[in-house]
């Protein structure tokens, strides 16, 4: 088993972070309806995926790492897409 890279694994951290960030924007522009943000979030969850999978499948102990920033990404972004109750989804039609 090879050492662990710290680059790597920050690597790993931030675009797990960054991955599960642009998955809820994602999904909200899902539930909002609107078709080209949702496109354009999917594409770039694809690629911030992409590159933390290809680096922590040469050492599974990188999976932390991603599970970490996994946590980090998803509740940084539902706080910061935080609404009241009621209210209609972040990206939806003003009425």
């Amino acid at each position: 088993m090879a050492a662990i890279d710290p680059i790597t694994a920050g690597g790993v951290f931030l675009a797990t972070a960054a991955t599960d960030a642009v998955y809820v924007m994602f999904t909200s522009a899902v539930v909002a309806r609107k078709r080209v943000p949702a496109a354009t979030w999917s594409s770039v969850w694809y690629v911030l995926s992409s590159y933390a999978v290809i680096s922590y499948t040469e050492n599974w102990l990188y999976v932390a790492f991603a599970a970490a920033g996994s946590w980090v990404g998803a509740y940084a972004s539902i706080t910061f897409l935080h609404r009241p109750p009621g209210g209609p989804p972040v990206g939806a039609a003003v009425e």
